[in-house]
């Protein structure tokens, strides 16, 4: 039986890469520049309030999804989502991916400051629930003041790990033999999308705004095609061993309104100009 990216484990990855000379440069520049650009920022915003407007940015179509604290594993994997992929290549392809997983980390430092270009301009939240049975919500109302909904970082992240993943394999010629490795990343990815839906932490509209923002970061590995296919299997399969929460004409309707408007950012950002506007637009347009 071909071995899992979920079988890697995280603890022996990050050992590794922090005591492995060639990654740590990349590694350190990566873990400073999340920090920053997502912690010290909210932060920031939640001492010194009023300096960066925030937009409510919940739709209506959330109400068709239903909460689910079940999926907090699922949400709070994210992390060890795209640690355990490169924990993979390194196991199974060793020296051959050493400057691969330097800009695999890289491109994750980077990812968070190209994020950070909207949330320094407009910051914007959800309504969640105020669950606190599981230590998961816990750590989350305590270390996340939901502050940077659009676009989310959750599916930004998890976009990148498949695609870059999936890129990397294809560069070396591995893409054939660990086709069920890219699958088994590509339906992570979804599986994660969907916990920030039905753990609240996230609008329908925050998952637009992260798909046009992948787009627009490497339009090559996330193309309008590849955005669509994406969409297209949301809802599809089953999760936790039970089929999807939402049912299937509602879940038409959620996966129209995330492509149409991920297509609609796309239009609005003629060539040359910041890719950013699109969504401060759409974050100001939902000013109170």
């Amino acid at each position: 039986m071909p071995k899992r990216v979920a079988d890697v484990s995280i603890f022996s990855m990050v050992f590794k890469s922090l005591t492995n000379a060639s990654f740590r440069p990349s590694v350190v520049r990566c873990v400073k520049s999340i920090f920053y650009n997502f912690f010290f920022r909210q932060y920031r915003a939640v001492l010194f309030p009023g300096k960066i407007p925030v937009s409510q940015v919940d739709h209506e179509l959330d109400r068709k999804i239903p909460f689910s604290p079940a999926w907090m594993g699922i949400y709070g994997d994210f992390t060890a989502f795209w640690i355990r992929s490169i924990g993979f290549l390194r196991e199974e392809l060793e020296e051959g991916t050493v400057d691969a997983i330097r800009d695999f980390f890289d491109s994750m430092g980077a990812l968070y400051r190209f994020a950070a270009e909207v949330y320094q301009k407009n910051l914007s939240t959800t309504r969640r629930p105020l669950y606190l049975r599981r230590p998961g919500f816990i750590l989350i109302h305590i270390f996340d003041p939901h502050l940077m909904c659009i676009p989310s970082l959750h599916v930004m992240v998890v976009i990148r790990t498949y695609t870059k993943f999936a890129a990397i394999l294809r560069s070396l010629g591995e893409e054939e033999r660990y086709a069920p490795q890219i699958a088994e990343l590509k339906k992570g990815a979804l599986d994660i999308t969907e916990a920030i839906l039905y753990v609240k932490q996230h609008s329908v509209n925050c998952i637009a705004a992260a798909m046009y923002a992948m787009t627009c970061f490497d339009p090559v590995l996330f193309p309008l095609s590849e955005a669509e296919d994406f969409v297209s299997r949301l809802f599809a399969e089953p999760v936790l061993g039970e089929p999807p929460l939402v049912d299937q004409q509602d879940g038409e309707i959620i996966k129209n309104h995330i492509v149409n408007l991920y297509r609609r950012f796309l239009s609005e950002c003629p060539a040359g100009e910041a890719w950013d506007m699109p969504l401060i637009n759409f974050l100001r347009s939902q000013q109170r």
